[in-house]
């Protein structure tokens, strides 16, 4: 099993992520650099945080068989089920007990942290396309604020204050509350603050509130993924105070921070970004960017021969950079065009190895396209809403504003590399290899405008089950079968969680898939609504569990980890077909729903598989799936379509046309 099998990291909606409040003061004649001043400190609840449970290997191997048993014919099921018992009885039970055991010695994190970070860290697949996706910002509902000096130098500044808010331990901790109106309240917060932070999750359990891990926060900023053979490493240089900048393949810095730790005036910001955006020169004939799309293997090689030639310094202040903003020199003509510039761009204006990369268009089209390794959606997810709220409630500066009358040409710096005849040659390469792969990736979009989550919860139905069993129909629908399917979740309300798998193809999906697809006539409108309430019902069991740290896809990916770590010969139930099938995600999917969220995406996750970025809104559902040439993108969205219409036709009584 490849590690890209396994990657799609961002939780399940945005019900996770709190409204911030707005800044309540200011410090200082400047504007306030902080986006909040919370009473209770960002790490409160670090410390007491509940460990990753560790789920009975008995489960485990239940859910397990559940997820097969849609995808697989009675003679394979039973082969499955004997290695599954097999398992269970002789050198998975072992396995299990030395998980376990290795788990109480390492009660500062989760029993997946280490292997999920190897697992991303060893992958010698691209970034590109394999792991990295992209998420775009709604426009600022002021038109004007869209022009892209204005817009970047908003942005910039609302983010370099979500650095200053989260280092100061200003940033209000991350908290899922059940009932906001007991939890999320400032006469909670002033208690809890004075709870000792070992005990302070159990504080907020009491009031129905869920903190959230937030370890993965300082990677944010000043990060890189290092390419090294073999094993990648994260890189994080917190005391540097500059910005990178990428425009038309040129690279260039200035300090977003002063000496003292103070944000540099929004205007000298603004100035320094117009002076970039009127450098006329051309994109360079090599452009370095491309490095970072390639192979890690490849590109290891490649920043060795870099360093010897004397670009350690410059490769620094690129890997220690608070961020990187993307200048793109056009504007964005409609989703499908968002996307692909959002997701890989032509690959000169991009540097995919850090953690994040901002990336603002010619028509202030915003969107961060960020690596995985580091972290997951929940950190992300949260500086996103952060940034966008900040940058259109409160912006630091106007279109009318005038850029300081400084000299950005003695504070910018233009970096510049010494190429030598084999890393030209390299570079050439990587161009090579970006271009033929991105002309294999198609995608495609659409609005489901009948109805969103309002209409289906008044009908008693999970919305996200509902838009699951879509792809499930959509999939027989297009092409005759069931097959394995990946819903993220998100496990962040343990210690260093990270995520879990939800297996959305179920028995039920398959008979109800079947009922809609192949014969709607044979059915009642009551039984069709039974069967979706079904799939409904099931699907929300999945999700909570998975939520609660109790699939099944983890913990064997830990058993399998630790054979290989311990030298043990690869048990039989991973050397089944079936195995391979159920890792073999042809649809991975992942949600997000946020007022800041424009569309998300990513590429599927292998070669003949479909990436499916959706959202279930108030009164419509997005659908935004990628393929590569083995795949119709288009079609299967057209047939996921026809799925809604026909649930929606069922649900108000009215007959399914074929």
């Amino acid at each position: 099993m490849t590690p890209r099998l396994l990657l799609r990291a961002w939780p399940r909606g945005l019900a996770l992520v709190p409204g911030a409040p707005s800044r309540p003061f200011s410090t200082g004649s400047g504007p306030d650099e902080y986006l909040q001043h919370s009473i209770v400190p960002t790490m409160h609840y670090q410390d007491s945080l509940p460990r990753l449970p560790i789920p009975k290997l008995e489960d485990t191997m239940k859910r397990y068989l559940s997820a097969q048993k849609p995808l697989l014919d009675d003679n394979h099921f039973r082969k499955t089920e004997e290695l599954c018992k097999s398992f269970e009885s002789g050198v998975g039970r072992e396995l299990h007990a030395h998980l376990l055991a290795q788990d109480k010695q390492n009660k500062h994190t989760s029993y997946i942290s280490g292997p999920w970070f190897d697992m991303y860290l060893t992958a010698r697949d691209s970034v590109v396309l394999n792991f990295n996706p992209f998420i775009a910002f709604n426009p600022d509902p002021k038109p004007e604020y869209n022009d892209q000096l204005t817009r970047a130098t908003n942005m910039t500044v609302s983010a370099v204050r979500f650095l200053k808010t989260l280092r100061a331990g200003l940033l209000e901790p991350e908290v899922f509350h059940l009932n906001p109106a007991k939890s999320d309240t400032d006469a909670f917060k002033r208690l809890i603050r004075l709870v000792p932070s070992s005990l302070s999750w159990y504080g907020a359990y009491l009031v129905n509130a869920y903190p959230l891990d937030m370890s993965q926060y300082f990677r944010l900023f000043n990060s890189t993924r290092l390419p090294k053979p073999s094993r990648d490493e994260l890189f994080t240089d917190a005391k540097a105070r500059h910005l990178l900048v990428l425009r038309k393949g040129h690279f260039y810095v200035f300090d977003v921070l002063d000496r003292d730790g103070n944000m540099v005036n929004p205007s000298e910001i603004q100035a320094h970004l117009q002076f970039i955006l009127s450098d006329n020169s051309p994109v360079p004939e090599f452009p370095l960017a491309y490095l970072s799309s390639e192979n890690r293997d490849v590109w290891a090689g490649l920043r060795q021969e870099l360093v010897q030639g004397g670009n350690e310094e410059t490769l620094r202040k690129v890997d220690s950079a608070v961020f990187c903003l993307c200048l793109d020199d056009f504007p964005v003509k409609d989703l499908t065009h968002l996307s692909h510039a959002m997701l890989h761009g032509d690959g000169t204006n991009r540097w995919f190895d850090k953690s994040f990369n901002l990336i603002v268009a010619r028509d202030g089209t915003a969107a961060v396209n960020f690596e995985h390794a580091w972290g997951d959606g929940v950190a992300v997810l949260r500086f996103f809403n952060e940034v966008f709220k900040d940058s259109t409630q409160t912006p630091a500066i106007t279109p009318e504003s005038r850029p300081a009358a400084t000299d950005s040409s003695a504070t910018v710096q233009k970096l510049s590399f010494k190429l030598s005849d084999a890393l030209k040659a390299g570079i050439a390469a990587a161009k090579e290899k970006f271009d033929a792969a991105m002309k294999t990736l198609t995608v495609d979009s659409i609005q489901f405008e009948r109805g969103g989550k309002e209409f289906l919860k008044k009908q008693k139905l999970s919305p996200d089950a509902v838009a699951q069993l879509a792809f499930q129909m959509a999939f027989l629908r297009q092409y005759g079968q069931t097959v394995a399917t990946y819903e993220s979740c998100s496990t962040a309300a343990f210690k260093h969680g990270r995520t879990e798998t939800i297996r959305p193809a179920s028995v039920f999906t398959k008979r109800c898939s079947e009922a809609f697809v192949r014969e709607p006539s044979q059915h009642s409108m009551g039984e069709l609504q039974h069967m979706m309430a079904e799939c409904s019902r099931y699907h929300g069991q999945l999700a909570k569990e998975a939520a609660m740290g109790q699939g099944f896809d983890r913990h064997l990916f830990a058993l399998r980890y630790l054979a290989t770590a311990r030298g043990i010969t690869l048990p039989e139930l991973y050397l089944d077909p079936a195995y391979q099938q159920i890792n073999h995600n042809i649809l991975s999917t992942s949600t997000l729903n946020s007022p800041a969220v424009r569309v998300g995406g990513f590429a599927p996750v292998v070669p003949d598989g479909f990436g499916i970025a959706y959202a279930v809104h108030d009164d419509w559902i997005g659908c935004n799936v990628s393929s590569y040439s083995g795949r119709n993108a288009r079609e299967f969205l057209r047939c996921v379509h026809k799925g809604l219409e026909d649930m929606f036709d069922a649900l108000e009584g009215k007959a399914i046309k074929t």
